[in-house]
């Protein structure tokens, strides 16, 4: 990509594709995002904020700056929304349990917005916003909670990140791009 005078030195954002780890290196010798960038990025030390596991994709934001890091990872700040599929059959009551929180693992999970998106076979879309992080937040939220057609575990089969706070994933899957400065304006504006 090429950098404008409109760029913001301080973003990027990059659509991660599915089967990447967030992290600089990786033990098992999986591929880490920072194949899919620039080496000045992964040099300069510009750092994820935030994760999204293996299996998930969508957008991932980066930073050199701690405290643009922190203010969007400090639960209650930044809402971000997922698309996500979810194996089972999904009720209103689990709808209604996912606001109001599900224990796993000694966590309290829960969303601050969902909605049906649509329904395919035993599969069901949702779009689920969360202001809080914790780690597979809403695989876990959903394998806590029962199919009560056949008694098992709901399953996240795909989770996209479609946007955080006021900015939203437009980009095509493993590129990147600087935020512009209106847009990093407006998003850490809204914190």
């Amino acid at each position: 990509m090429n950098s404008t005078s409109n760029d913001s030195k301080t973003l990027l954002a990059l659509n991660k594709p599915k089967g990447y780890v967030v992290t600089r290196s990786d033990e098992l010798g999986r591929k880490t995002v920072y194949k899919l960038l620039p080496n000045w990025v992964f040099k300069d030390g510009w750092m994820p904020i935030g994760r999204l596991d293996l299996e998930s994709k969508g957008l991932l934001l980066f930073t050199t700056n701690g405290k643009v890091g922190d203010a969007l990872t400090k639960p209650g700040n930044c809402i971000k929304v997922y698309e996500i599929w979810v194996r089972g059959h999904v009720t209103d009551q689990h709808l209604a349990s996912a606001m109001s929180g599900v224990r796993s693992k000694g966590d309290l999970l829960k969303t601050i917005g969902i909605e049906k998106k649509g329904v395919g076979g035993a599969k069901t879309k949702l779009i689920v916003k969360i202001d809080e992080g914790k780690n597979r937040h809403i695989r876990r939220l959903f394998g806590a909670l029962k199919d009560p057609k056949f008694g098992t575990p709901l399953k996240v089969l795909k989770l996209k990140r479609i946007s955080i706070g006021s900015f939203d994933l437009d980009l095509e899957n493993g590129k990147w791009r600087y935020l512009s400065q209106e847009e990093e304006t407006t998003l850490m504006g809204s914190l």
